[in-house]
């Protein structure tokens, strides 16, 4: 696979506040995401491997002929069987029957919560390796270019990409992608523009752009860093909302598809000490609420373990649900529109490494 990096300027059509205020303020009588029944799933391959971080949907319009299933779940492990931090390697899959298997083997440790899946099946994967499995021995890490066979297509390793812990794509399905993936080691939000070949045979990336900068981040004992993650990104009102587990908050950038320049960490839409803790991943309803997965790796409460919580892009707490009785088990969450309001949501608990799935309807 051919990676290149060239610099393509757009115009800046709107500011920043510009591009917020054209978001609506959805009808917060709209029914909950939250709390759900779910069904479960294990996320350990055969090699052992466990803390599964990244979660996310298989498209539809995947080509036939790999080993990607439609309807089904990647998920990566970010610890080996050791349960070192930063030193998995393998995605699995979970079928639309809840069955799991070994979709990707890596040579490359620590496969994070920086995933995602274009419309032709090829897998994009963030990784951040560890020595030892603590935070003193980060490394930078990349992202990884993987078909839909499971085979490697290539790699981009070093900058911009430094430390690579949250993702969002945008596909809209016509040989042009947008992804952003947020880096726990500086502080930075980058957007990569990229082409692809439609049947997944190749991909290149056109375009690197910093959106965002300056996001609080540090190294922990416990959680190993501590940063910018979780990404969503409306295509629609072209807003990036980033999670920051530093502070426990939610920030929106705007013009995030379109701008040139930094947006530095963007406008504050939702800071909840009570509810949100170390917030690490976040998905989008297609009625416009945020759903967050909270790490508890930063203002935890043994009253709240594990808790995905639902607010509006207003900034009001809507509903929580507890994936595990203990502190520390949400980490990866994704959100899959079926149509017509009936969507998907699939939340990994990385105490028990199991997934867990729901069905619902939210009009």
């Amino acid at each position: 696979m051919k990676l290149i990096t060239r610099r393509v300027s757009y115009a800046l059509c709107a500011t920043l506040a510009t591009g917020l205020m054209a978001a609506p303020r959805h009808n917060e009588a709209q029914p909950n995401v939250l709390p759900l029944p779910a069904s479960k799933a294990t996320t350990v391959p055969p090699n052992g491997d466990v803390n599964p971080y990244g979660v996310a949907f298989v498209p539809r319009t995947v080509p036939s002929g790999g080993t990607l299933m439609p309807g089904g779940i990647l998920v990566s492990d970010f610890n080996n069987a050791q349960n070192l931090q930063g030193t998995g390697t393998t995605i699995v899959q979970i079928s639309p029957q809840g069955a799991t298997s070994v979709f990707y083997q890596s040579s490359r440790m620590g496969l994070g919560a920086a995933l995602g899946i274009l419309s032709n099946g090829i897998v994009i994967a963030g990784y951040l390796p560890t020595v030892d499995g603590t935070s003193a021995t980060a490394g930078a890490g990349g992202l990884l270019f993987i078909d839909r066979r499971g085979t490697l297509l290539g790699s981009l390793n070093g900058p911009p990409v430094n430390g690579p812990w949250g993702m969002a794509v945008h596909d809209p399905g016509d040989g042009a992608a947008q992804v952003f993936v947020s880096n726990v080691l500086d502080g930075t939000v980058i957007r990569f523009d990229v082409i692809y070949g439609p049947t997944g045979e190749s991909v290149n990336i056109v375009d690197s752009v910093t959106v965002g900068s300056g996001f609080t981040h540090f190294g922990d004992p416990a959680a190993l860093e501590v940063g910018p993650s979780g990404l969503a990104f409306d295509a629609a009102h072209d807003i990036l909302y980033v999670a920051s587990e530093a502070d426990s908050a939610v920030y929106a950038i705007g013009l995030a598809g379109t701008r040139t320049t930094t947006a530095a960490v963007g406008v504050q839409i939702y800071q909840d000490s009570v509810h949100l803790h170390g917030p690490i991943d976040l998905a989008m309803a297609p009625n416009g609420h945020l759903l967050v997965a909270n790490s508890d790796g930063h203002n935890a409460d043994p009253n709240q373990p594990s808790e995905l919580v639902e607010f509006t892009t207003a900034g009001q707490f809507v509903s929580q649900y507890s994936v595990d009785p203990n502190n520390g088990g949400a980490f990866g969450l994704a959100i899959d529109s079926l149509g017509g309001g009936t969507i998907r949501v699939a939340a990994v608990d990385d105490n028990a490494n199991s997934l867990s799935m729901w069905t619902t309807i939210v009009k």
